[in-house]
């Protein structure tokens, strides 16, 4: 909660450092009437300071005031100003770009990206994983020297060409859809069907992400594995007759996992932000276009969400990562 609090406090601070506010564009507008932009500034705190707004908002996302309901109906309150909440919500506020609440624009949306972003990170660490191992057990070998090219290649590729470049060759060719999630005849497919048709939309975006990622995993858990095979446990293994195999999957292997593991709280949510330009490139219906538009229009509330979602990944991936470290390592122990 203190990590949360303090990001929340510091995207609001960041967020009016720019000039002009989310009601700029209605400035301008002969149909709003500036009545009615002081009315909502009012309502929602934007005419105070953002440690004031943030305040507010925290209030809003957790709890109901009555007399709060009242003064936006535009009615007065009968009763004195309560301090106690009638109840418990879940409100994240109001997107003025868009005109709707913001939990119906997250909740369209936060799906398709943990999917692929979920995907992608199943991909990336089954594959870079094993041809890590790979590299390292056999180095300097034909087929270490050839997977560290393709390491190097994938690192160095920027991965908003790899997407034009994907793109432009499914265009061509009409293999796989260009852009969106499903087809416009889905809920009429069969239920394998379904599931080809929502494989072939993400193969795109996750070969764009995954491209680096492996790459850039797979030279780590070669580096990891090289340096745990040298050590002196491994060596005694190995002069007490043990099976290569077992000196390597069941010593070696286990050990220099540790470091990757610790990587993958941090990679989980890195997915969540390294996914938007991928999204808005190639036209998948996630969140990183709302975000994008979110902060230029300075849209406060989705804005505050979007960080309070790849916050509370961020924590939930190191919960996960703590929990598989204490698994992976015996000497590891949380009680």
């Amino acid at each position: 909660m203190p990590l949360l609090l303090a990001m929340g406090l510091v995207t609001l601070g960041l967020i009016h450092l720019p000039p002009g506010d989310v009601f700029s564009a209605y400035r301008n507008d002969p149909k709003v009437s500036p009545a009615e932009i002081r009315k909502q500034e009012r309502k929602y705190r934007f005419d105070r300071s953002f440690v004031v707004q943030y305040g507010f908002w925290l209030k809003n996302l957790f709890f109901e005031w009555p007399d709060e309901d009242s003064e936006a109906a535009g009615t007065a309150s009968p009763k004195p100003r309560s301090w106690l909440p009638t109840r418990i919500r879940l409100d994240l506020g109001y997107s003025f770009v868009n005109k709707r609440p913001v939990v119906d624009i997250i909740s369209e949306r936060l799906a398709n990206t943990l999917l692929l972003s979920v995907a992608s990170l199943i991909l990336i660490w089954a594959v870079a994983v094993p041809l890590g191992t790979y590299s390292a057990v056999r180095q300097y070998s034909l087929g270490d020297k050839v997977l560290s090219f393709i390491a190097f290649v994938g690192m160095s590729f920027p991965s908003f060409f790899l997407a034009l470049i994907l793109l432009y060759l499914v265009s061509l060719t009409g293999w796989l859809p260009v852009g969106g999630l499903r087809s416009h005849d889905y809920y009429t497919l069969s239920f394998a069907g379904k599931l080809w048709d929502l494989a072939s939309h993400l193969i795109v975006p996750v070969i764009v992400i995954v491209t680096g990622s492996i790459a850039g995993m797979q030279r780590l858990m070669r580096g990891n594995m090289l340096e745990v095979m040298r050590m002196q446990y491994v060596t005694t293994a190995r002069a007490k007759g043990l099976p290569e195999r077992t000196v390597i999957f069941r010593h070696a292997l286990l050990n220099a996992l540790n470091p990757m593991i610790t990587i993958f709280g941090y990679e989980f949510s890195g997915l969540l932000s390294g996914v938007a330009l991928t999204e808005m490139i190639t036209s998948y219906p996630g969140l990183g276009s709302v975000m994008l538009e979110a902060v230029r229009a300075q849209d406060v509330c989705l804005v505050m969400a979007s960080m309070t979602i790849g916050g509370v990944m961020l924590i939930v991936g190191n919960i996960i990562a703590d929990v598989l470290l204490a698994i992976a390592d015996p000497r590891i122990s949380y009680v």
